[in-house]
Protein backbone atom coordinates (compact mmCIF):
# COMPACT_ATOMS: atom_id res chain seq x y z
CA UNK A 1 0.00 0.00 0.00
CA UNK A 2 1.51 3.28 -1.15
CA UNK A 3 2.47 5.92 1.84
CA UNK A 4 -0.39 8.93 2.06
CA UNK A 5 1.78 11.25 3.35
CA UNK A 6 5.54 12.16 2.19
CA UNK A 7 7.12 13.90 5.11
CA UNK A 8 5.90 14.95 8.49
CA UNK A 9 6.03 18.85 6.71
CA UNK A 10 3.41 17.45 4.41
CA UNK A 11 1.20 16.16 6.97
CA UNK A 12 1.02 19.65 8.57
CA UNK A 13 0.62 21.95 5.58
CA UNK A 14 -2.30 19.18 4.21
CA UNK A 15 -4.12 19.90 7.93
CA UNK A 16 -3.73 23.35 7.51
CA UNK A 17 -4.82 23.77 4.15
CA UNK A 18 -8.26 22.12 5.71
CA UNK A 19 -7.59 24.84 8.80
CA UNK A 20 -6.35 22.11 11.89
CA UNK A 21 -4.12 23.76 13.01
CA UNK A 22 -1.47 20.78 13.95
CA UNK A 23 1.78 21.03 15.26
CA UNK A 24 4.83 18.82 14.93
CA UNK A 25 3.90 16.79 17.02
CA UNK A 26 0.45 15.96 16.36
CA UNK A 27 1.82 16.08 12.35
CA UNK A 28 4.59 13.35 13.11
CA UNK A 29 2.32 10.85 15.06
CA UNK A 30 0.01 11.09 11.62
CA UNK A 31 3.29 10.41 9.84
CA UNK A 32 4.31 7.83 11.65
CA UNK A 33 0.46 6.19 11.84
CA UNK A 34 0.62 5.72 7.89
CA UNK A 35 3.71 4.80 8.01
CA UNK A 36 3.90 2.36 10.68
CA UNK A 37 0.31 1.01 9.88
CA UNK A 38 -0.26 1.39 13.44
CA UNK A 39 -3.35 3.01 15.07
CA UNK A 40 -3.14 6.15 17.25
CA UNK A 41 -4.57 6.68 20.50
CA UNK A 42 -5.31 10.35 21.36
CA UNK A 43 -6.32 11.30 25.06
CA UNK A 44 -6.53 14.73 26.09
CA UNK A 45 -8.98 17.24 27.71
CA UNK A 46 -12.54 17.15 25.72
CA UNK A 47 -12.84 19.77 23.65
CA UNK A 48 -8.98 19.99 22.34
CA UNK A 49 -9.97 18.42 18.55
CA UNK A 50 -9.29 14.89 18.79
CA UNK A 51 -12.17 13.64 16.93
CA UNK A 52 -11.85 16.64 14.72
CA UNK A 53 -8.01 15.28 13.80
CA UNK A 54 -9.31 11.80 12.53
CA UNK A 55 -11.86 13.98 10.40
CA UNK A 56 -8.94 16.19 8.94
CA UNK A 57 -6.98 13.33 8.30
CA UNK A 58 -10.11 11.68 6.44
CA UNK A 59 -10.42 14.80 4.26
CA UNK A 60 -6.91 15.28 3.46
CA UNK A 61 -6.65 11.68 2.45
CA UNK A 62 -9.66 11.31 0.75
CA UNK A 63 -10.92 8.52 2.52
CA UNK A 64 -14.24 7.59 3.85
CA UNK A 65 -14.43 8.46 7.44
CA UNK A 66 -16.51 5.29 9.44
CA UNK A 67 -16.94 6.08 13.24
CA UNK A 68 -17.51 4.05 16.27
CA UNK A 69 -18.76 6.12 18.84
CA UNK A 70 -18.68 4.20 22.08
CA UNK A 71 -20.32 4.45 25.15
CA UNK A 72 -21.12 2.31 28.16
CA UNK A 73 -22.62 -0.88 26.98
CA UNK A 74 -21.44 -1.16 23.36
CA UNK A 75 -21.98 -4.91 22.50
CA UNK A 76 -19.97 -6.97 19.89
CA UNK A 77 -23.62 -6.57 18.05
CA UNK A 78 -23.22 -2.75 17.86
CA UNK A 79 -19.55 -2.60 17.26
CA UNK A 80 -18.57 -5.03 15.24
CA UNK A 81 -21.48 -7.34 13.31
CA UNK A 82 -24.67 -9.36 13.72
CA UNK A 83 -26.84 -11.77 11.98
CA UNK A 84 -30.19 -10.52 10.46
CA UNK A 85 -32.13 -13.08 12.63
CA UNK A 86 -35.58 -12.00 11.07
CA UNK A 87 -34.32 -12.58 7.40
CA UNK A 88 -32.81 -16.03 8.38
CA UNK A 89 -36.24 -17.39 10.04
CA UNK A 90 -38.08 -15.90 6.86
CA UNK A 91 -35.56 -18.13 5.02
CA UNK A 92 -36.11 -21.13 7.50
CA UNK A 93 -39.54 -20.98 7.10
CA UNK A 94 -39.18 -20.96 3.30
CA UNK A 95 -36.87 -23.52 3.18
CA UNK A 96 -39.52 -25.95 5.37
CA UNK A 97 -41.24 -27.98 2.30
CA UNK A 98 -38.35 -28.24 0.51
CA UNK A 99 -36.12 -31.03 0.42
CA UNK A 100 -32.71 -29.29 1.23
CA UNK A 101 -31.09 -29.97 4.20
CA UNK A 102 -30.32 -28.58 7.66
CA UNK A 103 -26.45 -28.17 6.54
CA UNK A 104 -27.68 -26.46 3.29
CA UNK A 105 -29.93 -24.07 4.84
CA UNK A 106 -27.15 -23.36 7.78
CA UNK A 107 -24.25 -22.83 4.70
CA UNK A 108 -26.84 -20.45 3.31
CA UNK A 109 -28.34 -18.51 6.55
CA UNK A 110 -24.49 -17.88 7.54
CA UNK A 111 -23.47 -16.46 4.68
CA UNK A 112 -22.79 -12.53 3.52
CA UNK A 113 -26.72 -11.95 2.75
CA UNK A 114 -27.64 -12.19 6.18
CA UNK A 115 -25.13 -10.26 7.38
CA UNK A 116 -25.15 -7.02 9.36
CA UNK A 117 -22.00 -5.39 9.54
CA UNK A 118 -21.17 -2.49 12.31
CA UNK A 119 -18.38 0.26 12.15
CA UNK A 120 -15.60 -2.07 12.81
CA UNK A 121 -16.39 -5.07 9.96
CA UNK A 122 -17.24 -1.93 7.92
CA UNK A 123 -13.60 -0.52 8.12
CA UNK A 124 -12.22 -3.74 7.51
CA UNK A 125 -14.48 -4.74 4.52
CA UNK A 126 -13.68 -1.47 2.79
CA UNK A 127 -12.02 -1.50 -0.87
CA UNK A 128 -11.79 1.90 -0.64
CA UNK A 129 -9.49 3.91 2.11
CA UNK A 130 -11.14 4.45 5.33
CA UNK A 131 -9.91 6.59 7.99
CA UNK A 132 -11.68 4.66 11.28
CA UNK A 133 -12.36 6.75 14.40
CA UNK A 134 -12.95 5.01 17.52
CA UNK A 135 -14.58 7.75 19.70
CA UNK A 136 -14.43 8.25 23.56
CA UNK A 137 -13.18 4.58 23.65
CA UNK A 138 -12.59 4.83 27.96
CA UNK A 139 -16.57 4.51 28.38
CA UNK A 140 -16.80 1.43 27.19
CA UNK A 141 -16.18 -1.64 29.57
CA UNK A 142 -12.70 -3.30 29.77
CA UNK A 143 -14.55 -6.36 28.20
CA UNK A 144 -15.11 -4.19 25.40
CA UNK A 145 -11.89 -3.87 24.81
CA UNK A 146 -11.22 -7.81 23.87
CA UNK A 147 -13.19 -6.40 20.50
CA UNK A 148 -10.39 -4.17 19.78
CA UNK A 149 -7.76 -6.21 20.04
CA UNK A 150 -7.39 -8.61 17.26
CA UNK A 151 -8.62 -5.25 14.90
CA UNK A 152 -5.75 -3.47 16.23
CA UNK A 153 -3.21 -5.84 16.09
CA UNK A 154 -3.91 -7.68 12.22
CA UNK A 155 -6.46 -6.00 11.15
CA UNK A 156 -8.89 -8.81 10.87
CA UNK A 157 -12.03 -10.01 12.45
CA UNK A 158 -12.92 -13.64 13.56
CA UNK A 159 -16.24 -14.47 12.92
CA UNK A 160 -17.55 -18.13 13.71
CA UNK A 161 -19.85 -19.11 11.16
CA UNK A 162 -17.32 -17.35 8.32
CA UNK A 163 -13.91 -18.04 9.29
CA UNK A 164 -10.92 -14.54 9.52
CA UNK A 165 -12.51 -12.01 7.63
CA UNK A 166 -8.77 -9.76 6.29
CA UNK A 167 -8.50 -6.42 5.46
CA UNK A 168 -8.63 -5.29 2.16
CA UNK A 169 -6.76 -1.97 3.08
CA UNK A 170 -4.91 -1.07 5.99
CA UNK A 171 -7.52 1.86 7.68
CA UNK A 172 -5.80 4.55 9.64
CA UNK A 173 -7.10 4.13 12.96
CA UNK A 174 -7.79 7.06 15.52
CA UNK A 175 -9.09 5.93 19.22
CA UNK A 176 -9.80 8.78 21.14
CA UNK A 177 -10.12 9.31 24.96
CA UNK A 178 -11.10 11.80 27.78
CA UNK A 179 -9.27 9.43 30.08
CA UNK A 180 -12.02 8.92 31.98
CA UNK A 181 -10.75 5.74 33.13
CA UNK A 182 -7.38 4.14 32.53
CA UNK A 183 -7.44 2.34 29.24
CA UNK A 184 -5.52 -1.62 29.26
CA UNK A 185 -2.23 -2.39 28.47
CA UNK A 186 -2.77 -4.78 25.95
CA UNK A 187 -4.67 -1.81 24.12
CA UNK A 188 -2.39 1.15 24.81
CA UNK A 189 0.35 -1.53 23.14
CA UNK A 190 -0.83 -1.80 20.58
CA UNK A 191 -1.07 1.96 19.54
CA UNK A 192 1.24 4.92 19.24
CA UNK A 193 0.74 7.52 21.67
CA UNK A 194 -0.67 11.73 21.00
CA UNK A 195 -1.97 13.80 23.73
CA UNK A 196 -3.35 17.21 22.51
CA UNK A 197 -3.84 19.74 25.43
CA UNK A 198 -5.37 23.17 25.21
CA UNK A 199 -3.06 24.95 22.55
CA UNK A 200 -0.85 27.89 23.70
CA UNK A 201 -1.87 31.44 22.72
CA UNK A 202 -0.96 32.59 19.69
CA UNK A 203 -1.85 28.87 18.28
CA UNK A 204 -5.87 29.62 20.02
CA UNK A 205 -5.91 32.96 18.33
CA UNK A 206 -4.59 31.29 15.32
CA UNK A 207 -7.18 28.73 15.35
CA UNK A 208 -10.06 31.02 15.93
CA UNK A 209 -8.69 33.52 12.90
CA UNK A 210 -9.08 30.10 10.79
CA UNK A 211 -12.28 28.87 11.60
CA UNK A 212 -14.45 31.90 12.60
CA UNK A 213 -15.60 33.88 9.67
CA UNK A 214 -15.28 37.80 9.80
CA UNK A 215 -13.10 37.76 12.94
CA UNK A 216 -10.85 40.39 13.48
CA UNK A 217 -7.41 40.14 14.31
CA UNK A 218 -8.13 42.17 17.34
CA UNK A 219 -10.94 40.06 18.32
CA UNK A 220 -9.54 37.19 17.57
CA UNK A 221 -6.20 38.08 20.27
CA UNK A 222 -8.67 39.50 23.24
CA UNK A 223 -10.75 35.73 22.83
CA UNK A 224 -7.70 33.94 23.58
CA UNK A 225 -6.07 36.16 25.71
CA UNK A 226 -9.76 36.03 27.97
CA UNK A 227 -9.82 32.26 27.56
CA UNK A 228 -6.52 31.51 28.42
CA UNK A 229 -6.99 33.49 31.84
CA UNK A 230 -10.23 31.29 32.47
CA UNK A 231 -8.79 28.23 31.90
CA UNK A 232 -6.38 28.99 35.12
CA UNK A 233 -9.22 29.24 37.39
CA UNK A 234 -10.02 26.73 39.53
CA UNK A 235 -13.25 25.51 37.38
CA UNK A 236 -15.43 21.97 37.32
CA UNK A 237 -15.23 22.46 33.51
CA UNK A 238 -12.35 24.87 31.71
CA UNK A 239 -13.87 26.41 28.08
CA UNK A 240 -12.58 23.71 25.49
CA UNK A 241 -11.63 24.96 21.90
CA UNK A 242 -14.96 24.31 20.45
CA UNK A 243 -16.72 26.27 22.90
CA UNK A 244 -13.84 29.21 22.17
CA UNK A 245 -14.99 29.06 18.84
CA UNK A 246 -18.50 29.44 19.85
CA UNK A 247 -17.64 32.51 22.11
CA UNK A 248 -16.00 34.02 19.09
CA UNK A 249 -18.98 33.91 16.56
CA UNK A 250 -21.09 34.76 19.48
CA UNK A 251 -18.88 37.78 19.68
CA UNK A 252 -18.97 38.51 15.96
CA UNK A 253 -22.88 38.16 15.58
CA UNK A 254 -23.08 40.74 17.91
CA UNK A 255 -20.84 43.04 16.37
CA UNK A 256 -18.24 43.01 19.63
CA UNK A 257 -15.03 44.48 18.74
CA UNK A 258 -13.69 45.45 21.94
CA UNK A 259 -14.30 43.13 24.58
CA UNK A 260 -15.01 44.85 28.22
CA UNK A 261 -16.60 43.44 31.05
CA UNK A 262 -19.71 43.99 30.69
CA UNK A 263 -19.77 42.18 26.79
CA UNK A 264 -17.72 39.14 28.92
CA UNK A 265 -20.32 38.68 31.55
CA UNK A 266 -23.35 38.61 29.55
CA UNK A 267 -22.10 36.13 26.82
CA UNK A 268 -19.45 34.23 29.33
CA UNK A 269 -22.19 30.88 29.58
CA UNK A 270 -21.55 30.00 25.73
CA UNK A 271 -17.87 29.18 27.33
CA UNK A 272 -18.84 27.93 30.47
CA UNK A 273 -21.39 25.17 31.67
CA UNK A 274 -21.71 25.13 35.62
CA UNK A 275 -22.91 27.63 37.07
CA UNK A 276 -20.48 27.86 40.16
CA UNK A 277 -17.69 28.02 37.37
CA UNK A 278 -19.45 31.15 35.64
CA UNK A 279 -19.75 32.81 39.11
CA UNK A 280 -16.09 32.78 39.50
CA UNK A 281 -15.56 34.04 36.02
CA UNK A 282 -17.67 36.84 36.28
CA UNK A 283 -15.74 37.88 39.57
CA UNK A 284 -12.16 37.92 37.81
CA UNK A 285 -13.78 39.89 35.33
CA UNK A 286 -14.30 42.50 38.14
CA UNK A 287 -10.73 42.04 39.95
CA UNK A 288 -8.44 44.91 40.10
CA UNK A 289 -6.30 45.54 36.71
CA UNK A 290 -8.79 43.61 34.67
CA UNK A 291 -5.54 41.14 34.48
CA UNK A 292 -7.66 38.77 32.68
CA UNK A 293 -7.19 40.82 29.14
CA UNK A 294 -3.82 39.91 29.24
CA UNK A 295 -3.98 36.40 29.27
CA UNK A 296 -3.21 35.76 33.07
CA UNK A 297 -5.60 35.48 36.61
CA UNK A 298 -5.28 38.46 38.91
CA UNK A 299 -2.90 37.15 41.90
CA UNK A 300 -5.96 35.93 44.38
CA UNK A 301 -7.54 33.42 41.94
CA UNK A 302 -4.74 31.71 40.64
CA UNK A 303 -4.83 28.17 40.87
CA UNK A 304 -3.11 26.78 44.43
Amino acid sequence: MEPRFESVAAVRQDLADVNYLADEGIAGVVYLADRLQKPVLVEGPAGTGKTQLAKSVAEITGARLIRLQCYEGLDESKALYEWNYKKQLLRIQAERNTDGTWDDIEDDIFSDDFLLTRPLLEAIRAEEPVVLLIDEVDRVEVETEALLLEILSDYQVSIPELGTVAARQIPLVFLTSNNTRELSEALKRRCLFLHIDYPDLEREKEIVLAKVPDVTESLADQVARIVRSIRQLELKKSPSVSETLDWARTLVLLGVEQVDEAQATETINILLKYQTDIAKAIKEFGGDGQAWMKGGPTPSSQKR
